[in-house]
């Protein structure tokens, strides 16, 4: 059974009330993301507010949280509220489309870890298919949004499981988007990749991919790499 919170060097989450726990390529993905400059930040389906927090933790910026859930809009709320960036961090519990409607602003860093495997085995679990499984409407939802309101000199950042992050990128061209960064994540050196993590930009570039391993071939001790990206949050690091 996972824990009902995940506490952090700076911040704790707490979790009980989401069907999606922190994980560990959620945490490299919070790390991995280029927010040092970004003003304004945009995070599509917050859950529990993890990448929000990890992102107001080494930026200045403020950030706004989109999430459709009841349950992970408490939950976000909760971890917005009791965290040192609470004033730079605000939630709004509706879906993408009702912000969409009303939302003036443009964003530097938008951001997601949407629900997926399009493609993939739905588990049995109705909470987490709930969470996971998404038509490729969504994707295209997300898009149009980043078509409108992302600066046209700011980055989309997303986490996906291979097989969607292709399809993705290929939905992206009708929006203009180009896959600039990929950083392809194992499990282990020489283990599997079970995700990308992307940057789309506007401006069209050869795309730069790299790759991390999580854990070293013995599939225990943690990379340095790894441990470099999560040392300023990980208690144990």
């Amino acid at each position: 059974m996972a824990n009902s919170y995940f506490q952090f060097k700076q911040f704790r989450v707490e979790q009980d009330k989401c069907a999606m726990k922190v994980c560990t390529d959620s945490c490299l993905f919070g790390t991995a993301m280029d927010v040092k400059e970004a003003k304004s930040i945009l995070d599509i389906g917050a859950g529990t507010g993890l990448l929000s927090l990890m992102v107001a933790q080494r930026s200045s910026a403020s950030i706004d949280a989109v999430e459709i859930n009841p349950e992970a809009q408490q939950q976000a709320k909760e971890n917005f509220s009791i965290s040192p960036w609470a004033d730079r961090l605000k939630l709004y519990p509706e879906s993408l489309q009702e912000f969409a409607a009303h939302n003036q602003q443009t964003y530097d860093v938008i951001l997601s870890n949407p629900p997926f495997f399009v493609s993939s085995l739905k588990s049995p679990d109705a909470a987490i298919n709930a969470a996971r499984h998404v038509e490729q409407v969504f994707f295209e939802e997300i898009l149009q949004f980043t078509q409108n309101h992302l600066d046209k000199t700011g980055k989309l950042h997303l986490l996906l499981p291979p097989p969607e992050a292709i399809l993705f990128q290929k939905l992206a061209q009708k929006y203009g988007l180009h896959l600039a960064h990929t950083l392809e994540v194992y499990t282990k050196v020489d283990g599997k990749c079970i995700r990308h993590i992307q940057t789309y930009t506007f401006e069209a570039s050869p795309a730069v991919v790299e790759s991390i391993a999580i854990r070293e071939i013995d599939g225990v001790a943690y990379t340095a790499a790894f441990v470099e990206l999560l040392k300023d949050y990980y208690l144990i690091f």
